[in-house]
């Protein structure tokens, strides 16, 4: 970087985070050194076969799982899919699957290819805080339900979803329940068993491991078709030579943020005080979106009479990286499928922001966030 640049204050960790010092140092012998085939037979290997057990045996911890049924995958979006399309292709009834209407792409977009086959899908509409509650999910939920998908935590607004209630009902009708929990694994603490769920998606770029590697927790039991054939690797379910050194980082970061989970989580709290905090203080008129129950540090505002777009490239122009509610094209900007949903006054959801502090951002970070959103605002 030169010097004249502007140190960035980099506030999108809901997008991506920085890689993990320690997690990179532990990738790097699989790149340069044990870079062998895990599936081969010869002595060379071992180690990194080693590395792939060893991985799986501490991210199955990290989560009150088994080692064998965590599912090595290329991210959440393949996750995703492997979850949704697997269980849907493993039912010779072509029963219903539920979602909601504030998931991520990879579930909506991977539920209207299901739908252009002929399965049929149904959506939940969440209250306006974001939250989707057993009772609106009882009145779509019957016993020729295969499938519910509801995410642990939405990526734009925050909101936790209650799963476990949620994975109860779907159960007493016998449906398989999965849930996206991309946007929070690592951020609270998160236990299968206790959730009851039987799968369960994650991505390690979202919690200081590397892009291009994540996992599917698939309950011991659940029947599910194989994402891809091939080799015999995942125990048969997903062929393909194994990403040794992404799962090996995933596998670091993980349980380093598990570990750090009361004490980053006070932290991000004294974050977002200070920020809303000063917004309230000089009079800005704001709506905070999504639950009181959300993820720490995933901050979602929309300014009455704002553009959320513009605010954002101001925002760049001050070396500031912060992301918007709204998706840009060629014509017009479009308010975001989630805030649609949960029924925001478009005076407001135009002027939408997502701010999302990570662990390595500062007090000195959210000042500057604030005093720079004060001077556009204003």
């Amino acid at each position: 970087m030169r010097n004249d640049m502007k140190k960035i204050v980099y506030a999108d960790n809901a997008a991506t985070t920085k890689l993990d010092l320690d997690a990179f140092e532990a990738m790097k012998p699989y790149f340069l050194e044990e870079y062998g085939n895990a599936s081969q037979p010869y002595s060379f290997s071992r180690t990194a076969r080693r590395a792939i057990k060893e991985a799986r045996k501490i991210i199955a911890s990290c989560i009150n799982a088994k080692p064998e049924e965590i599912f090595f995958t290329s991210g959440g979006t393949e996750s995703d899919n492997w979850a949704i399309k697997g269980s849907a292709f493993s039912d010779v009834y072509m029963r219903t699957i539920i979602t909601s209407a504030i998931e991520h792409h990879a579930v909506l977009n991977a539920c209207k290819s299901l739908a252009r086959l002929r399965y049929p899908v149904e959506y939940l509409s969440p209250k306006n805080d974001g939250v989707i509650t057993p009772e609106i999910l009882s009145d779509i939920i019957t016993d020729e339900t295969r499938l519910v998908s509801v995410m642990l935590a939405n990526n734009e607004i925050g909101t936790i979803q209650p799963i476990r209630a949620l994975a109860e009902l779907a159960h007493s009708h016998g449906a398989l329940f999965h849930t996206d929990a991309v946007q929070c694994l690592g951020h609270i603490p998160i236990d299968v068993k206790e959730l009851g769920v039987d799968m369960l998606s994650a991505s390690a770029h979202k919690f200081n491991g590397p892009k291009g590697v994540g996992f599917l927790y698939i309950k011991e039991g659940t029947h599910i078709v194989p994402y891809s054939d091939g080799g015999a690797q995942e125990f048969g379910l997903r062929a393909g030579t194994e990403n040794v050194a992404g799962i090996v980082g995933m596998s670091i970061a993980l349980k380093k943020n598990c570990e750090q989970i009361v004490t980053n989580t006070k932290h991000l709290e004294k974050l977002e005080k200070i920020l809303i905090t000063n917004l309230d203080v000089a009079g800005i008129d704001y709506i905070r979106n999504g639950s009181t129950t959300h993820v720490p540090g995933n901050i979602s505002l929309s300014f009455r009479g704002g553009d959320g777009e513009a605010i954002l490239h101001r925002l760049d122009l001050m070396a500031i990286c912060v992301s918007t509610g709204s998706a840009c094209d060629s014509v017009n900007t479009q308010i975001s499928h989630v805030l649609q949903a949960i029924g925001l006054d478009e005076n407001y959801a135009r002027g939408t922001i997502r701010i999302s502090f990570g662990k390595d951002n500062s007090v000195e970070d959210a000042h500057k966030i604030v005093q720079a959103l004060l001077k556009i605002l204003k």
